[in-house]
């Protein structure tokens, strides 16, 4: 009995720090700033600056394509593929059909990115090594997203993308890009702990 006891006292104590790190984690990678202009509930209307991207394109169904899609970028901003310093991580991680229109037909095409950190872009980012990665600019843009947490299934991201669509709509915006579906946490996180988020951009009024 006591040995059960001391089990789940230090399988719980191992959650507790595992909370704390993720705390601390999610609380210390930069994310992009942006000017809040509307918030209701789940929904936010944000609008961006211009922000650097670094890319790559890949095909399959969505989560294949952002599990390829991460590997060379990881390895670009971690110095694995060229020489010079490491890039820090950021959060999120983005992802968006690559052909105007596949979203409602299922993409096939995708592009994956990692946003740029800020100092990174200021002092001059190196030339990726590997062909496939590239560095883009998006332009400054009002976005709306919608916050959600769990797993980032297919249904689920439909469902979301629908209510932000409907929101869209309720709030006499036009919608003028394709889907983001950004992921804030490693594969790791639990469910309930996890930030998600669809975003699409819309005609500023």
């Amino acid at each position: 009995m006591k040995t059960v006891i001391f089990v789940a006292a230090g399988l719980f104590v191992l959650a507790v720090a595992g909370l704390l790190v993720f705390v601390y984690v999610v609380q210390n990678v930069e994310q992009p700033d942006y000017t809040l202009v509307r918030q209701d509930g789940d929904f936010e209307l944000r609008d961006y600056p211009a922000l650097t991207v670094a890319e790559v394109r890949r095909g399959g169904a969505r989560k294949q394509a952002l599990s390829a899609g991460f590997s060379p970028l990881a390895r670009y901003i971690f110095a694995k593929e060229r020489p010079g310093e490491k890039i820090a991580m950021t959060a999120p991680v983005i992802q968006q059909p690559a052909a105007p229109g596949s979203a409602a037909a299922g993409a096939s095409q995708w592009t994956v990115g990692f946003i740029m950190p800020k100092e990174a872009v200021s002092a001059g980012l190196p030339d990726p090594a590997n062909a496939d990665v590239r560095l883009s600019e998006l332009p400054p843009r009002r976005v709306a997203a919608v916050r959600f947490s769990g797993r980032t299934t297919d249904a689920r991201t439909a469902e979301q993308r629908k209510r932000l669509e409907d929101w869209i709509s309720t709030q006499g915006l036009d919608i003028t890009s394709e889907p983001v579906y950004a992921y804030y946490n490693d594969p790791l996180t639990p469910g309930p702990l996890r930030r998600n988020e669809v975003l699409l951009d819309v005609a500023a009024d």
